[in-house]
């Protein structure tokens, strides 16, 4: 029989790490009995089969025997166990040892909102206390307390314990990690538990429980902005139905929602659940929903959906702090597949700032690979825009896996977004999006018209490799198979558009970049395929490419690359043609690659109606 207790009105998730040897099981034992959360007679039980085997009484034999009692049935499962302390539940996440700790803290299995860290007052500040320490802050866990235990044995000396709290105090701050408190403790006698030690009466801060409820509740998921990462995206009928999982926030009809990162905009016009009469008008965090759209949009897998307020990051780059449980160690510069809620994309370890080994919490710095069971600082480089949040503020999104080979190789946090190069043209095209007057014909209504998405081709290589003549051969063919194609001829813009520029101006590629991007936006808006070269770029070519890929997001840009040799195209090209020219066959596999990604519909009978294989 458990004691009755009043319902708890909130819960509270809570890791204590600690080494086996530290008293962790004694200090559970005794929070457990001194909250009155042990089933009636439990400790009696207890005390009298330690009284039978003439062994002292071990507050720490109370919390094994509670945990055996549980998985003899007990409903709560054995690695989160609870005990309930003025009005509050404490779920406590139980951390056996550092690697399994770590695996599941970062695969979101554990969810710790505090910790209490215990260190043997005996013993002092060990490298296992250090570990403990530096790993909670890796993780991303802000709040937590150190529980300095066993202070009877040191005859609850103060200089000693504030010794320890200076020592604790220092190396912590080395990763910008703060304690709220430091407690001095005796586990097994109860001092500064729950009730205050009158054996340190120099010590006027609050008890462990005292701080258990000075710990921050996080704002309920569903409180938070929204993040509804798109999981599918089903036709029936004329509507199309974009499911996912709300992992953050609410959502209802009548919404305006933005997708990250393509800025695609539109209203909620329905909630859909499966089985639910009748159809709800909100979903909220937790849910998997289904929602129809007011305008019929191309959305894709892998996106965020948001209010317009609070946007999720987007980046081709960040930092983050990765576990490695990989057969093959990491390498700096090799590609892998990068999973972030419902998104895939192809990525490389662009710098590894730190490694520390779990074994010994050595820091290397200057290595290129991460070994197995390492936990390593990383700046993360991915092939196209992503959108994330940092782990601090969305737990979902701030959280990734790599993949190598098709295994689960190594899991991370999102600490910081990191700038890179097109951050201020995302910017501007993102505002520029945002307040983009529509007209009452939609892009996906001139893609049904045209049979075909509107798309960009762009030929980038050297000088005199054909690029041009490539260009008007495929222009031809795609008009001959009545598609709505168009050259965009660069030369054309120097003399009208960039008239106004200086010669110096026209050198500058992003400026140029700018305003070619621009043109090409406008004429994608009008459902056309842009064929287009850079040869207004000559040599820089490489650094136009990615500008005009940011600025025409979210329509494809297929890169076909042009060389005499075979030279490294640059990053991202979907088509590399080289050597001598078979102009048929280059044009053909041009085509091969509009249809595989989508952009060129199949035509279906003699008056041709079209259909998109996807």
């Amino acid at each position: 029989m458990n004691m009755v207790v009043s319902k708890p009105s909130e819960s509270l998730n809570i890791v204590i790490v600690g080494h086996v040897d530290h008293g962790k099981s004694t200090l559970l034992g005794r929070l457990y009995a001194d909250t009155g959360s042990l089933p009636d007679g439990k400790l009696e039980k207890v005390q009298a089969i330690c009284r039978q085997q003439g062994k002292e009484f071990e507050y720490a034999f109370l919390f094994d025997a509670f945990l055996e009692e549980q998985e003899q049935g007990i409903t709560i499962d054995t690695a989160r166990t609870f005990f309930i302390w003025k009005g509050r539940q404490y779920i406590i996440i139980d951390a056996p040892g550092h690697k399994e700790f770590l695996k599941n803290m970062i695969s979101g299995a554990a969810r710790a909102e505090a910790a209490i860290l215990l260190i043997d007052a005996l013993e002092g500040v060990k490298e296992q206390s250090k570990k403990h320490g530096y790993l909670l802050s890796l993780l991303g866990v802000r709040q937590f307390a150190v529980v300095v235990n066993k202070m009877d044995l040191i005859g609850y000396r103060q200089d000693v314990f504030d010794g320890i709290e200076k020592e604790y105090r220092e190396f912590l701050g080395q990763f910008k990690a703060a304690p709220t408190h430091f407690i001095p403790v005796s586990a097994k006698l109860g001092d500064n538990i729950a009730n205050r030690s009158e054996a340190m009466s120099w010590y006027s801060g609050p008890t462990v429980l005292d701080t258990l409820s000075l710990f921050k509740k996080e704002a309920a998921r569903s409180e938070q902005p929204l993040r509804l990462p798109v999981q599918d995206v089903y036709k029936f009928d004329a509507r199309r139905i974009i499911t996912g999982r709300i992992t953050a926030g609410r959502v209802k009809v009548g919404d305006h929602l933005v997708f990250s990162p393509s800025n695609k905009r539109a209203n909620v016009k329905s909630v859909e659940a499966f089985n639910i009469e009748p159809q709800p008008m909100m979903g909220e965090a937790g849910q998997s929903i289904g929602i129809t759209l007011d305008e019929q949009i191309f959305v894709e897998r892998g996106e965020i959906a948001s209010h317009q307020e609070q946007l999720p990051s987007v980046s081709t780059a960040f930092r983050a702090n990765v576990f490695w449980l990989g057969k093959r160690a990491l390498e700096k510069g090799r590609k892998y597949l990068l999973r972030v809620a419902t998104k895939e994309v192809d990525c490389e370890v662009a710098a590894i700032h730190r490694i520390i080994d779990t074994m010994d919490l050595a820091q290397q710095q200057g290595s290129n690979t991460v070994g197995k069971n390492q936990v390593a600082e990383l700046t993360v480089r991915t092939k196209m825009p992503l959108a994330f949040d940092l782990s601090s503020s969305f737990e979902a999104t701030g959280r990734f896996v790599l993949v190598d080979e098709y295994d689960i190789a190594g899991g991370g946090i999102i600490t910081e977004l990191v700038h890179d190069e097109q951050e201020f043209l995302r910017e501007e095209a993102r505002r520029r999006d945002f307040a983009w007057v529509k007209g009452e014909v939609g892009i996906e209504d001139r893609a049904k018209q045209y049979g075909h998405r509107a798309a960009v081709v762009l030929f980038t290589g050297g000088r005199h490799t054909g690029k041009s003549f490539l260009a008007r051969k495929l222009e031809g063919r795609l008009v001959a198979d009545g598609r709505h194609a168009y050259l965009l001829d660069g030369e054309n813009l120097r003399r009208g558009l960039d008239a106004d520029l200086s010669e110096e101006e026209r050198g500058q590629t992003a400026e140029m970049a700018r305003r070619y991007g621009e043109v090409a936006r406008v004429l994608i808006d009008t459902g056309l395929i842009v064929v287009s070269t850079t040869n207004p770029f000559g040599l820089a070519y490489r650094d136009a490419v990615q500008p005009i890929r940011t600025l025409v997001h979210p329509a494809p840009v297929i890169a076909v690359h042009m060389s005499k040799t075979d030279e490294e195209p640059p990053p991202n090209t979907d088509v590399v043609l080289s050597g001598p020219m078979d102009v048929d066959l280059a044009v053909k596999r041009v085509m091969d690659e509009l249809k595989r990604r989508g952009v060129l519909a199949e035509a279906i009978g003699s008056k041709p109606t079209f259909q998109y294989s996807i």
